[in-house]
């Protein structure tokens, strides 16, 4: 968030519940997030906007996810595009996560591109905005897989710190569904360890105090925005509801990535300028930042933490 930005006054109103729209230069609206939610991302590392999503588009996307995953089973599915949960029969019909839906499907593409959306993280990044990569983290009833603490660049390393992720809850979230974990106030130090025996390990492997986490029970519709320095994690689903959430990663266009070899093709297979101008300058934060030695290519975040788990020391 730039000073300009923060010395906005609130006027008028947005899609957020009770949220309220700033007036960037030249009086143009072009943001939803208050004064106060925006001092709370820069102070806490993610804020809360409930009711960004409409009763009506939240039907929409679900009814889009049922027919994605239709006839999808553990033994035959289009891996590509979908991951399953592993620990069901072959004839399983259980999804964990699919893959780039904004990429794939058109309703989840306008998403990503919609004003509503890209006028906040406008507020939080800047005027020029690149989209990052987009999934849907299923958690079904009885059995949605953990994730572990981490921080999302630790895993794609950026030339400066200006990314996050919007979170949408599509179903209500608690504890029991396992909705999203943060530990606030960590963005702004240094990048916590994820490696052990030399490999990167998708998740936290120094000490974390876990008595700072704060878990972020919301109502269905509600969008979080989440720096991707944050520490963040959710619980397997104990319960009998499910908790999908539609995850989208946006970057301020002068973040860069740093090249990680054939892993930098796979994480900029998906990025796309979605507004202002595509820079030609990487605006560089000071210091040092770890780059990350991969054990194998994996599919997901998932299967990399679950390597971590078993304690396989495989190399690429």
């Amino acid at each position: 968030m730039t000073e300009l930005q923060r010395g906005q006054s609130n006027l008028g109103s947005g899609p957020c519940e009770d949220q309220q729209e700033i007036l960037g230069p030249g009086g143009r609206s072009f943001g939803m997030l208050s004064i106060e939610q925006l001092d709370h991302y820069q102070e806490q590392g993610y804020t809360v906007c409930p009711g960004f999503l409409k009763p009506s588009e939240i039907a929409s996307i679900l009814a889009d996810i049922e027919s994605i995953c239709s006839g999808a089973t553990l033994v035959s599915h289009e891996a590509s595009r979908m991951e399953m949960e592993p620990k069901q029969g072959p004839s399983g019909r259980l999804v964990r996560r699919i893959y780039e839906p904004c990429t794939y499907y058109p309703r989840f593409r306008a998403l990503s591109e919609s004003h509503e959306l890209l006028d906040c993280v406008e507020q939080l990044l800047g005027p020029n905005l690149c989209f990052h990569y987009s999934k849907i983290n299923m958690k079904p009833p009885g059995i949605g897989s953990v994730v572990e603490w981490h921080q999302d660049l630790a895993y794609y390393p950026l030339t400066n710190r200006d990314s996050l992720a919007v979170l949408f809850y599509l179903d209500d979230a608690n504890p029991r569904n396992g909705c999203l974990r943060v530990i606030p106030n960590c963005h702004l130090g240094p990048p916590m360890d994820h490696t052990a025996n030399g490999f990167f390990q998708g998740r936290i492997s120094e000490p974390l105090d876990e008595s700072k986490a704060v878990p972020l029970e919301a109502k269905a519709g509600t969008a979080i925005f989440l720096h991707g320095m944050t520490p963040h994690a959710s619980a397997p689903n104990t319960s009998s509801r499910a908790r999908r959430t539609l995850i989208l990663s946006y970057r301020a266009a002068d973040a860069f990535p740093i090249y990680l070899g054939e892993a930098s093709k796979d994480f900029e297979a998906h990025v796309r300028l979605v507004r202002g101008e595509q820079l030609r300058l990487a605006r560089l934060t000071a210091g040092t930042f770890p780059i990350p030695s991969f054990p194998r290519k994996t599919k997901s975040l998932y299967e990399l933490q679950e390597i971590s788990r078993s304690g396989q020391r495989v190399r690429v």
